[in-house]
């Protein structure tokens, strides 16, 4: 049967009023109806972002995001430092390299975060070989890994050592579920995505950018044109996109943001991080090894080792027989990891849900998992958090 429990990374489940907000009828994308949408939208956004500077939208994925955030401010060539901890990491430094930036990849082990000193020593080493980076590349929340960076830090190094370097962040499982502070922590871009705290379908990226990175972008040299954000930038006040936008998904992000707004900020951040907690707790009660650092660990997604002597797949039959969809692993952790997204319309009960299956999955397979204890385990942590 198909999964009843979406527990992945994102998409993430719709909440009702959502997913009625996407049977709403057309309207004009050039007409007063969607100029009043997307001012709503762009403003409601501000809060989570905490910027001055107006918030784009574009009609496509998390990804192509970072592709405006790369070729609206850089020109090919451009040394770039990419500070690395996971798969998309490794991506946000392919979209730089694609269009002729100068990469120099800072990798992290996969489930350990950035360290700040590593990458003040790099930014040094580039400095000292005449190669000041144009940008630093981080990605604040890795979900192949289930780390969240010390970003706040990984910034104060890089502007106390590259004071005109471009901050670009990839904050797509980040933004509207952990706190960002996107003027305070001088930061740059940041880019985040429709379909993760948002609680939309997928199809809508969502970027901010600084008077620094704007001014930068009047140099840049890369080929750009549907991802030019200086087109985006333009059109915003008018009450308009560059070109024709996803309007059923601006009436389903205007419903999220009421509900968020309803909700408050600081509470949707506190249920995030009781959701990791209960996350976390449940699966260490059944004997998964957590995967992330956990002076690290993220609220939004918690990652584990397949046990030894288990096959991912199996397991994974067992959970979806159930009716709970997990996320497996990336990249070099592919069949090795399984990974609970929990973040966006999501719950301390649903996780415990969560739990619950993966423990009768677990036992289905032979697993040595003492029955109850995470379930139990995870409604405690999440309680408490």
């Amino acid at each position: 049967m198909p999964p009843q429990y979406l527990r992945i990374p994102g998409p993430t489940p719709l909440p009702d009023a959502v997913r009625k907000a996407g049977s709403e009828q057309m309207v004009g994308h050039r007409g007063p109806e969607f100029m009043e949408l997307v001012k709503r939208c762009s403003e409601g956004m501000n809060p989570y972002f905490r910027t001055a500077s107006d918030v784009m939208i574009l009609t496509s994925s998390g990804t192509g995001g970072l592709e405006a955030a790369v070729v609206t401010f850089l020109s090919p060539g451009d040394p770039v430092l990419t500070v690395s901890i996971g798969n998309f990491g490794e991506r946000f430094a392919q979209i730089a390299r694609a269009y002729g930036a100068d990469v120099t990849m800072l990798e992290f082990d996969w489930g350990q975060a950035a360290d700040a000193q590593a990458v003040r020593a790099a930014i040094r080493e580039m400095v000292a070989g005449g190669r000041t980076p144009v940008a630093v590349q981080v990605t604040y929340n890795e979900t192949s890994t289930g780390v969240t960076n010390p970003l706040p830090s990984l910034a104060e190094v890089i502007r106390a050592e590259a004071p005109d370097t471009l901050i670009l962040v990839d904050g797509v499982s980040a933004v509207g579920a952990i706190p960002m502070e996107m003027d305070a922590w001088d930061l740059d871009v940041v880019v985040t995505g429709a379909q993760k705290a948002w609680m939309v379908p997928p199809g809508l990226a969502m970027v901010a950018a600084s008077p620094r990175a704007w001014a930068a972008a009047d140099a840049a040299t890369m080929p750009r044109f549907y991802f030019d954000l200086v087109r985006h930038r333009d059109a915003l006040p008018k009450g308009q996109t560059p070109w024709t936008p996803a309007v059923g998904l601006f009436f389903q992000l205007d419903a999220a943001l009421r509900l968020m707004e309803a909700e408050g900020r600081e509470a949707i951040y506190a249920r995030h991080a009781a959701c990791g907690a209960a996350a976390r707790a449940g699966l260490a009660a059944m004997g998964f090894e957590l995967f992330a650092d956990p002076d690290n660990a993220s609220d939004t997604v918690t990652s584990a080792l397949v046990p030894d002597g288990a096959d991912w797949s199996a397991l994974n039959d067992e959970f979806r027989v159930r009716g709970l969809q997990l996320a497996g692993g990336q990249g070099k952790m592919k069949g090795r990891l399984l990974r609970i997204g929990h973040l966006g319309d999501v719950t301390v009960d649903d996780i415990v849900t969560a739990i619950e299956i993966i423990e009768q999955g677990a036992l289905a397979i032979g697993l040595p998992v003492e029955p109850a204890a995470g379930p139990a385990a995870a409604r405690r942590a999440g309680e408490g958090a």
